[in-house]
Protein backbone atom coordinates (compact mmCIF):
# COMPACT_ATOMS: atom_id res chain seq x y z
CA UNK A 1 0.00 0.00 0.00
CA UNK A 2 1.29 3.49 -0.98
CA UNK A 3 1.74 5.15 2.46
CA UNK A 4 2.00 8.65 0.80
CA UNK A 5 -1.40 8.58 -0.24
CA UNK A 6 -2.20 9.27 3.03
CA UNK A 7 -0.54 12.50 3.30
CA UNK A 8 -1.08 16.01 2.75
CA UNK A 9 0.85 18.28 0.36
CA UNK A 10 2.59 19.91 3.04
CA UNK A 11 3.57 16.51 4.12
CA UNK A 12 4.57 15.33 0.36
CA UNK A 13 6.69 18.53 0.22
CA UNK A 14 8.51 18.13 3.77
CA UNK A 15 9.05 14.50 2.17
CA UNK A 16 10.59 15.58 -1.18
CA UNK A 17 12.92 17.67 0.47
CA UNK A 18 14.52 15.42 2.99
CA UNK A 19 14.99 12.98 -0.38
CA UNK A 20 16.06 15.70 -2.21
CA UNK A 21 18.51 16.45 0.66
CA UNK A 22 19.54 12.78 1.28
CA UNK A 23 20.60 12.54 -2.32
CA UNK A 24 22.43 15.76 -1.71
CA UNK A 25 24.41 14.34 1.08
CA UNK A 26 25.07 11.48 -1.10
CA UNK A 27 26.96 13.00 -3.60
CA UNK A 28 28.56 14.74 -1.55
CA UNK A 29 30.19 11.75 0.21
CA UNK A 30 30.92 9.81 -2.52
CA UNK A 31 32.32 12.91 -4.04
CA UNK A 32 34.41 13.01 -0.78
CA UNK A 33 35.32 9.06 -0.96
CA UNK A 34 36.12 9.52 -5.17
CA UNK A 35 38.75 12.40 -4.03
CA UNK A 36 40.40 10.44 -1.62
CA UNK A 37 41.08 7.82 -4.09
CA UNK A 38 42.13 9.99 -6.75
CA UNK A 39 44.72 11.74 -3.96
CA UNK A 40 45.71 7.79 -3.28
CA UNK A 41 46.16 6.53 -6.16
CA UNK A 42 48.31 9.96 -7.81
CA UNK A 43 50.69 9.43 -5.10
CA UNK A 44 50.83 5.48 -5.77
CA UNK A 45 51.31 5.78 -9.28
CA UNK A 46 54.09 8.61 -8.57
CA UNK A 47 55.85 6.12 -6.25
CA UNK A 48 55.74 3.66 -8.56
CA UNK A 49 57.18 5.28 -11.74
CA UNK A 50 60.18 6.13 -9.13
CA UNK A 51 60.56 3.37 -7.23
CA UNK A 52 60.17 0.24 -9.62
CA UNK A 53 63.42 0.65 -11.84
CA UNK A 54 65.02 0.44 -8.33
CA UNK A 55 63.71 -2.67 -7.02
CA UNK A 56 66.94 -4.92 -7.77
CA UNK A 57 68.20 -7.58 -5.61
CA UNK A 58 70.88 -5.01 -4.36
CA UNK A 59 67.91 -3.29 -2.59
CA UNK A 60 67.81 -6.04 -0.09
CA UNK A 61 71.51 -7.28 -0.09
CA UNK A 62 73.08 -4.13 0.35
CA UNK A 63 73.93 -1.44 3.43
CA UNK A 64 73.05 2.15 2.88
CA UNK A 65 75.82 3.87 1.16
CA UNK A 66 76.97 7.16 0.02
CA UNK A 67 76.58 6.26 -3.42
CA UNK A 68 72.75 5.51 -4.35
CA UNK A 69 74.08 2.84 -7.21
CA UNK A 70 75.42 0.64 -3.87
CA UNK A 71 72.71 1.60 -1.16
CA UNK A 72 70.28 -1.12 0.02
CA UNK A 73 67.92 -1.77 2.66
CA UNK A 74 69.69 -5.17 4.51
CA UNK A 75 70.32 -3.05 8.04
CA UNK A 76 66.46 -1.44 7.79
CA UNK A 77 64.66 -4.48 6.67
CA UNK A 78 66.98 -6.49 9.38
CA UNK A 79 65.58 -3.78 12.18
CA UNK A 80 61.92 -3.89 11.11
CA UNK A 81 61.95 -7.75 11.43
CA UNK A 82 63.31 -7.60 14.82
CA UNK A 83 61.53 -4.41 16.35
CA UNK A 84 58.28 -6.45 15.03
CA UNK A 85 59.36 -9.49 16.42
CA UNK A 86 60.29 -8.58 20.35
CA UNK A 87 56.94 -5.89 20.04
CA UNK A 88 55.13 -8.55 19.29
CA UNK A 89 56.35 -11.26 21.87
CA UNK A 90 56.56 -8.39 24.69
CA UNK A 91 52.93 -7.08 23.98
CA UNK A 92 50.91 -10.15 22.66
CA UNK A 93 50.67 -12.03 26.29
CA UNK A 94 50.97 -8.81 28.42
CA UNK A 95 47.71 -7.19 25.97
CA UNK A 96 45.77 -10.73 26.02
CA UNK A 97 46.85 -11.07 29.57
CA UNK A 98 45.19 -7.46 30.93
CA UNK A 99 42.46 -7.93 28.48
CA UNK A 100 41.35 -11.13 30.48
CA UNK A 101 41.69 -9.75 33.77
CA UNK A 102 39.46 -7.02 32.73
CA UNK A 103 36.64 -8.75 31.00
CA UNK A 104 36.77 -12.44 32.90
CA UNK A 105 38.15 -11.67 36.55
CA UNK A 106 37.52 -8.21 37.51
CA UNK A 107 35.12 -6.60 39.86
CA UNK A 108 33.10 -3.37 38.34
CA UNK A 109 33.94 -0.91 40.17
CA UNK A 110 35.24 2.89 39.93
CA UNK A 111 39.15 1.36 40.08
CA UNK A 112 37.94 -1.15 36.74
CA UNK A 113 36.02 1.71 35.35
CA UNK A 114 39.18 4.03 36.05
CA UNK A 115 42.02 1.85 34.12
CA UNK A 116 39.32 1.01 31.28
CA UNK A 117 39.19 4.98 30.63
CA UNK A 118 42.91 5.37 30.84
CA UNK A 119 43.23 2.12 28.09
CA UNK A 120 40.56 3.82 25.62
CA UNK A 121 42.51 7.36 26.26
CA UNK A 122 46.07 5.92 25.59
CA UNK A 123 45.06 4.20 22.54
CA UNK A 124 44.49 7.96 21.28
CA UNK A 125 47.34 9.72 22.44
CA UNK A 126 50.31 11.06 19.52
CA UNK A 127 52.82 8.21 19.02
CA UNK A 128 55.55 11.52 19.13
CA UNK A 129 54.40 10.86 23.06
CA UNK A 130 55.55 7.77 23.41
CA UNK A 131 58.77 8.01 21.94
CA UNK A 132 59.47 11.05 24.89
CA UNK A 133 58.21 8.31 27.41
CA UNK A 134 60.49 5.59 25.63
CA UNK A 135 63.32 8.28 25.45
CA UNK A 136 63.21 8.54 29.51
CA UNK A 137 62.33 5.39 30.86
CA UNK A 138 64.23 3.21 28.47
CA UNK A 139 67.14 5.11 26.83
CA UNK A 140 68.19 7.31 29.74
CA UNK A 141 66.20 5.52 33.02
CA UNK A 142 66.67 1.89 32.39
CA UNK A 143 70.24 2.88 30.48
CA UNK A 144 69.21 0.55 28.07
CA UNK A 145 70.97 3.68 25.62
CA UNK A 146 69.62 3.74 21.67
CA UNK A 147 69.30 0.20 21.39
CA UNK A 148 66.64 -2.16 19.79
CA UNK A 149 65.72 -3.36 23.19
CA UNK A 150 64.20 0.20 23.76
CA UNK A 151 62.69 0.72 20.50
CA UNK A 152 61.01 -2.66 20.55
CA UNK A 153 59.81 -1.51 24.56
CA UNK A 154 59.02 2.15 23.45
CA UNK A 155 56.79 0.40 20.27
CA UNK A 156 55.39 -2.12 22.97
CA UNK A 157 54.01 0.65 25.38
CA UNK A 158 52.55 2.03 21.66
CA UNK A 159 50.53 -0.74 20.84
CA UNK A 160 49.77 -2.38 23.68
CA UNK A 161 46.41 -0.06 24.57
CA UNK A 162 45.43 -1.09 20.78
CA UNK A 163 46.06 -5.36 21.74
CA UNK A 164 44.05 -5.06 24.89
CA UNK A 165 41.16 -3.24 23.45
CA UNK A 166 40.72 -5.51 20.09
CA UNK A 167 41.16 -8.30 22.66
CA UNK A 168 38.89 -7.54 24.82
CA UNK A 169 36.44 -6.96 21.93
CA UNK A 170 37.66 -10.66 20.92
CA UNK A 171 36.53 -12.09 24.34
CA UNK A 172 33.61 -10.08 25.17
CA UNK A 173 31.88 -11.77 21.25
CA UNK A 174 32.14 -15.09 22.63
CA UNK A 175 29.23 -15.70 23.91
CA UNK A 176 27.60 -16.23 27.80
CA UNK A 177 26.09 -19.79 27.19
CA UNK A 178 29.78 -21.00 26.43
CA UNK A 179 31.09 -19.60 30.05
CA UNK A 180 27.52 -21.26 31.70
CA UNK A 181 27.86 -24.47 30.16
CA UNK A 182 31.80 -25.00 31.28
CA UNK A 183 30.87 -23.63 34.67
CA UNK A 184 27.70 -26.44 34.82
CA UNK A 185 30.14 -28.84 33.83
CA UNK A 186 32.55 -27.85 37.11
CA UNK A 187 35.18 -26.43 35.32
CA UNK A 188 36.87 -23.51 36.95
CA UNK A 189 36.86 -19.98 35.79
CA UNK A 190 40.59 -20.15 34.58
CA UNK A 191 39.70 -23.55 33.06
CA UNK A 192 36.87 -22.16 30.80
CA UNK A 193 38.87 -19.19 30.10
CA UNK A 194 41.59 -21.28 28.80
CA UNK A 195 39.65 -23.95 27.10
CA UNK A 196 36.81 -22.57 25.67
CA UNK A 197 37.06 -18.77 25.92
CA UNK A 198 40.36 -18.46 24.38
CA UNK A 199 40.15 -20.53 21.57
CA UNK A 200 36.82 -19.00 20.44
CA UNK A 201 37.98 -15.57 20.58
CA UNK A 202 41.99 -16.50 19.38
CA UNK A 203 41.13 -15.32 15.37
CA UNK A 204 39.75 -11.85 16.35
CA UNK A 205 42.87 -11.32 19.36
CA UNK A 206 45.64 -12.40 16.56
CA UNK A 207 43.77 -10.10 13.96
CA UNK A 208 43.75 -7.06 15.95
CA UNK A 209 47.58 -7.74 17.36
CA UNK A 210 48.69 -8.32 13.77
CA UNK A 211 46.99 -4.86 13.01
CA UNK A 212 48.77 -3.52 15.74
CA UNK A 213 52.22 -4.58 14.72
CA UNK A 214 51.13 -2.79 10.95
CA UNK A 215 51.05 0.07 12.91
CA UNK A 216 54.39 -0.11 14.89
CA UNK A 217 56.44 -1.09 11.74
CA UNK A 218 54.82 2.17 10.00
CA UNK A 219 55.84 4.91 12.63
CA UNK A 220 58.84 6.61 12.65
CA UNK A 221 58.12 9.53 15.35
CA UNK A 222 58.48 7.51 18.25
CA UNK A 223 61.84 5.86 16.60
CA UNK A 224 63.14 9.18 15.66
CA UNK A 225 62.75 10.44 19.54
CA UNK A 226 65.14 7.67 20.68
CA UNK A 227 67.40 7.71 18.50
CA UNK A 228 66.64 5.20 15.85
CA UNK A 229 67.87 7.79 13.08
CA UNK A 230 70.98 6.07 12.64
CA UNK A 231 73.89 4.66 10.13
CA UNK A 232 74.35 1.07 10.38
CA UNK A 233 76.35 -0.50 8.35
CA UNK A 234 75.76 -4.16 10.38
CA UNK A 235 73.97 -6.89 10.60
CA UNK A 236 71.94 -6.86 13.88
CA UNK A 237 73.27 -9.81 16.40
CA UNK A 238 71.07 -8.66 19.50
CA UNK A 239 68.54 -6.51 21.01
CA UNK A 240 71.31 -4.35 22.45
CA UNK A 241 73.07 -2.87 18.95
CA UNK A 242 72.26 0.04 17.74
CA UNK A 243 69.69 -0.35 14.46
CA UNK A 244 67.14 1.64 12.11
CA UNK A 245 64.32 0.67 10.37
CA UNK A 246 62.30 1.59 6.56
CA UNK A 247 60.18 4.37 7.34
CA UNK A 248 63.78 5.65 9.02
CA UNK A 249 65.62 4.94 5.98
CA UNK A 250 63.42 5.86 3.83
CA UNK A 251 63.14 9.05 5.80
CA UNK A 252 66.97 9.27 5.32
CA UNK A 253 67.02 9.11 1.45
CA UNK A 254 64.06 11.76 1.20
CA UNK A 255 66.53 13.96 3.17
CA UNK A 256 69.20 13.95 0.71
CA UNK A 257 69.29 16.05 -2.23
CA UNK A 258 70.33 13.86 -5.14
CA UNK A 259 67.53 12.51 -7.47
CA UNK A 260 68.79 9.17 -6.88
CA UNK A 261 68.27 8.93 -3.26
CA UNK A 262 64.60 9.87 -3.93
CA UNK A 263 63.86 7.10 -6.35
CA UNK A 264 65.40 4.97 -3.92
CA UNK A 265 63.18 6.50 -1.07
CA UNK A 266 60.33 5.53 -3.02
CA UNK A 267 61.36 2.20 -3.73
CA UNK A 268 61.41 1.59 -0.03
CA UNK A 269 58.07 2.57 0.50
CA UNK A 270 56.94 0.31 -2.31
CA UNK A 271 58.64 -2.54 0.29
CA UNK A 272 57.04 -0.96 3.37
CA UNK A 273 53.81 -0.74 1.52
CA UNK A 274 54.46 -4.17 0.22
CA UNK A 275 55.37 -5.57 4.19
CA UNK A 276 52.20 -3.53 5.23
CA UNK A 277 49.71 -5.26 3.05
CA UNK A 278 51.25 -8.50 3.67
CA UNK A 279 50.65 -8.23 6.87
CA UNK A 280 46.99 -6.61 7.00
CA UNK A 281 46.25 -9.90 4.36
CA UNK A 282 47.16 -11.75 6.76
CA UNK A 283 44.66 -10.58 9.66
CA UNK A 284 41.95 -10.80 7.08
CA UNK A 285 42.54 -14.54 6.12
CA UNK A 286 42.98 -15.21 9.70
CA UNK A 287 39.52 -13.72 10.64
CA UNK A 288 37.56 -15.42 7.65
CA UNK A 289 39.11 -18.81 7.90
CA UNK A 290 39.13 -18.91 12.14
CA UNK A 291 36.05 -16.70 12.77
CA UNK A 292 32.81 -18.88 14.70
CA UNK A 293 30.13 -18.56 13.45
CA UNK A 294 27.08 -18.38 16.30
Amino acid sequence: MNTTAFLSAEELQRLQQRKQRGRYFEWLALMAVLIGIVVLLTLLIDVFLDGLPWLRPELFTHFPSRFPEKSGLRSALQGTLWLAVITAILSFPIGVAAAIYLEEYARDNWFTRFIEINISNLAGVPSIIYGLLGLGLFVYGLNLGRSLLAGALTMTLLVLPTVIVSSREAIRAVPRSVRLAAFGLGATPWQTVRDHVLPYAMPGILTGTILAMSRAIGETAPLITIGALTYIRFDLRGPLDLFTVLPIQIFNWISLPQKEFQQLAAAGIIVLLAVLLLLNTTAIILRIRLQKRW
